[in-house]
């Protein structure tokens, strides 16, 4: 059993920046992934990195502004999110997959934190 624990949301004006964190409890050797969801809308993905940091994937909506990273001796995952934008607003959640190979699919993460809180201002 995997338990995730995400902070570090918060309001912000756009173009500020953010990171998120989320803490890993059991298991840590999966894929770790952050989605988000806004109000009305599907969760969507956002950004996967493999257990040893050295693959990532990200959306096009937020390549070149977003940097998903880990640290495995602290069960830590991280999002650093740069140049917010107001369509950037939603609940962030980080989640483990047990696939071997990445996977942008919500349906195919088997554990999810409770999300946090981002909210960017115009």
């Amino acid at each position: 059993q995997v338990q995730l624990v995400e902070s570090g949301g918060g309001l912000v004006q756009a173009g500020d920046s953010l990171r998120l964190s989320c803490v890993a409890s059991g298991r840590t050797r999966y894929f770790m992934g952050w989605f988000r969801q806004a109000p009305g809308k599907d969760r969507e993905f956002v950004a996967v990195i493999s257990w040893s940091g050295d693959s990532t994937n990200y959306a096009d909506s937020v390549k070149g502004r977003f940097t998903i990273s880990r640290d495995n001796a602290k069960n830590k995952v991280y999002l650093q999110m740069n140049s917010l934008k107001p369509e950037d607003t939603a609940i962030y959640y980080c989640a483990a997959s047990k696939r071997v190979i990445y996977t942008r699919a919500p349906d195919e993460y088997d554990y999810w934190g409770q999300g946090t809180q981002v909210t960017v201002s115009s």
